[in-house]
């Protein structure tokens, strides 16, 4: 497997960046082979923790897999949308999409796999189906594909940015009116767990918000991502020093809910099969109502 690096590439280390561009494989497993002497950068063996430059040819020849697959398990789903080609899944919290380090059971592929016969095989057979992900503790719409020719047209949707996602946030402190931010974003040397964009460089990235009440120490906001970056909302918003409640990992102070408040609210696509635009929307899920219920409006 070939990997070109690019510019905005420049600054990552070697084992972030080849797990980015082969997420289906482990981070650990990926680094063994870096180990191993399997990845070359410009034709040379390289550590793991190599900072690229952003021009580099990186080539990896994997190792042998073990045989795994996801497997079928018996976990209530909510539907919100189905045709031929796409179906929505409105995911709870705490739900990982779908298993890797460290989870194996539990995840919404497993409960996809039970709830129906046919889905995309391109994400491979820990994916299957798998179009784009939710972090764990986001809620809310998540698309995904029956076969493979659908998997491919909602995958360029998205390249495209033809999808378009709203989501319902509050975060710590007072926003006025609407607002844009349009900073890069990138792995935070020094916390792998989370992005940064407190720095220079990165992959574009831009968020529109939109301020829909006012508390006393909080705001609630509607969220348009133009981008689809790992982590853009918590990253953009911390950067701002306007951190989502209760993400204790962007700097926000921890919360009693168990949870940080991100929801993915609205996803628009137009559906593979039908040709037709399809809108699909969930509510804020009980313990984020009752979470903005809780809180001192201000006068």
């Amino acid at each position: 497997m070939t990997l070109q690096v690019s510019a905005e590439d420049r600054g990552k280390r070697l084992d972030s960046l080849i797990h980015e561009r082969m997420p289906e494989f482990s981070r650990s497993r990926l680094q063994s082979w870096v180990k191993a002497g399997r990845v070359l950068v410009d034709g040379a063996p390289a550590k793991s923790s190599h900072v690229l430059r952003g021009t580099e040819t990186i080539v990896v020849e994997p190792g042998a897999l073990p045989p795994i697959r996801a497997t079928a398990e018996d976990i209530p789903l909510t539907v919100l949308y189905e045709d031929e080609s796409a179906i929505v899944i409105d995911k709870p919290a705490g739900m990982v999409v779908h298993a890797g380090a460290g989870v194996h059971d539990g995840t919404l592929v497993n409960a996809l796999l039970h709830r129906f016969t046919a889905l995309s095989s391109i994400g491979g057979e820990l994916r299957p189906g798998i179009v784009h992900r939710l972090d764990r503790f986001t809620s809310g719409v998540l698309l995904v594909a029956k076969n493979d020719a659908a998997h491919r047209d909602l995958s360029e949707q998205f390249a495209t940015r033809q999808v378009k996602k709203t989501y319902l946030t509050l975060v710590e402190g007072r926003l006025e009116g609407t607002g844009r931010i349009d900073k890069p974003i990138t792995r935070d040397p020094r916390n792998r767990a989370r992005m940064t964009a407190r720095l220079s460089f990165g992959r574009p990235s831009n968020t529109s918000w939109e301020v829909l009440e006012q508390f006393a120490d909080f705001t609630f906001l509607k969220i348009d991502l133009g981008t689809g970056r790992t982590h853009q909302i918590r990253a953009h918003m911390s950067s701002i020093n306007h951190p989502v409640a209760g993400d204790k990992l962007y700097g926000a102070e921890p919360s009693p809910w168990d949870r940080y408040f991100l929801h993915a609210h609205r996803l628009a696509f137009r559906s593979p099969a039908s040709r037709e635009k399809i809108a699909v929307e969930s509510p804020l899920p009980p313990d984020l109502s009752d979470w903005k219920a809780s809180l001192q409006r201000t006068k």
